[in-house]
């Protein structure tokens, strides 16, 4: 259990999400419905530990769907999924590339 706090406080200190060359935007979930701008992930404080829901959430648990449009529950019970449709208007929203994440093997 020390183990696993001393992991835990750690994480809970690092980046939600990074930026690579204003080309890549990195994070460990996905996208969130509440992320308007990127500003949103610089103001999120840490260390804090993650809520429920919202933002902070979503960029660690969300997952893409490639059998849907738009935004849906995420059977996982946590956060959401998302379309092939919410990412490439996010890209061109942002004038962005690539969405790299960590969450899911597939």
């Amino acid at each position: 259990i020390k183990l696993w706090k001393l992991f835990t406080d750690c994480f809970n200190c690092l980046p939600v999400a990074a930026i690579i060359d204003e080309k890549i935007i990195c994070m460990h979930g996905g996208l969130s419905p509440e992320l308007t701008n990127m500003e949103q992930i610089f103001k999120i404080n840490r260390p804090s530990e993650v809520p429920d829901q919202g933002l902070f959430c979503d960029l660690l648990w969300s997952d893409p769907e490639a059998e849907i449009s738009g935004w849906a529950e995420n059977e996982r019970g946590v956060s959401y999924v998302f379309g092939q449709d919410v990412i490439s208007a996010f890209l061109k929203k942002h004038d962005l590339d690539l969405i790299c994440r960590a969450h899911q093997v597939v």
